[in-house]
């Protein structure tokens, strides 16, 4: 017979460890799998400098500290797929490549990922130069030119952000007009270091190290545009906010997911199922960052011991252990 978990955490990023931690420090028998690397998109931030109490720290520094400090609690990690799941039962089960797992409870972590362009040198300059939050990397680019590649929402309002920070914003809109509310629309023409580029597309970034060279081409006149970094200045900025893409898929039909592929929760992570719950950048939310997926990682695993607990399903168990899967 397979082991019966307390608590399987499915993926093993700021969210998923954080819930890991907390359901390790209560003696819950937990389990977590992880189909790539543990830390998530953090692992590809070369410096973190907003993160609360820690004054400077790189992705891969911060998520190995996260993961000891779970291991202390007696975590597990195992690296392994998921093929399909029952999450409706009492029991969840959960089939992966190598085996069967069961569980009294669920937690999702998988997070989500931005959506790329697919210019020249996206990939190549990602955390070097190029980022998908302004909130998260504005900071570096202070009186400094930076990019902005998108035209909603989140585009029009972290430039907004970026305008009190950098020198200059240059906003790249695909389309002729923003695909948000006038309000902020009329905000962001009237700012006077925000310049709008309606019809535009990038195409390339290059450089050595980081960026020095942009380059973008008006779709409708074929007109290009180039940006060259001045010897004057250490760097310039591209943040691509295009929006995110949940890691969602294989949930589909299994909980409840909105339009956009987010998992609806309420404020103790809980999902539509009993003992099901969803942390981090899945859920539908206003501010995705580290500090945000830690904190609903520990609400999800205090909310699923309180579940265990008042269906007296914590397991007894003298050897803890926790098991984050992914």
């Amino acid at each position: 017979m397979q082991e019966l978990y307390d608590i399987i955490i499915i993926g093993g990023g700021p969210a998923g460890l954080s819930a890991g931690i907390y359901a390790g420090r209560a003696a819950l028998k937990t389990l977590i799998i992880e189909k790539e690397y543990v830390g998530g998109q953090a692992v590809k931030t070369l410096e973190i400098a907003n993160y609360p109490g820690i004054l400077d720290i790189d992705g891969p520094s911060l998520a190995n500290n996260m993961r000891q400090q779970a291991e202390n609690f007696g975590v597990e990690f195992e690296y392994d797929e998921i093929i399909s799941m029952d999450l409706d039962s009492k029991i969840k089960s959960i089939k992966t490549r190598k085996t069967l797992l069961r569980s009294k409870s669920i937690i999702i972590a998988t997070g989500a990922k931005p959506r790329q362009i697919g210019f020249i040198g996206e990939d190549e300059f990602y955390g070097k130069g190029l980022s998908y939050c302004a909130t998260c990397d504005g900071g570096f680019y202070r009186n400094l030119d930076v990019f902005v590649v998108g035209g909603g929402y989140s585009a029009a309002e972290e430039s907004l952000f970026l305008a009190r920070i950098a020198r200059k914003v240059t906003i790249l809109v695909r389309k002729s007009k923003f695909s948000c509310a006038k309000s902020i629309v009329d905000k962001v023409l009237a700012n006077d270091k925000i310049e709008v580029r309606f019809n535009t597309e990038i195409t390339e970034i290059s450089g050595d190290l980081q960026p020095t060279y942009l380059e973008y081409t008006n779709t409708m006149t074929n007109e290009i545009g180039r940006y060259k970094l001045s010897n004057d200045d250490r760097a310039f900025g591209i943040f691509v906010l295009a929006g995110y893409i949940p890691n969602t898929n294989i949930f589909k039909n299994k909980v409840k997911l909105d339009k956009y592929g987010y998992i609806p929760t309420d404020n103790n992570m809980k999902t539509n199922i009993d003992g099901v719950y969803a942390v981090g950048d899945l859920r539908e939310k206003s501010l995705r960052q580290i500090v945000t997926a830690v904190s609903d990682g520990a609400i999800a695993a205090t909310a699923s011991e309180k579940y265990l607990e008042e269906s007296s399903q914590i397991l007894q168990t003298s050897d803890k252990k926790v098991l984050l899967l992914v």
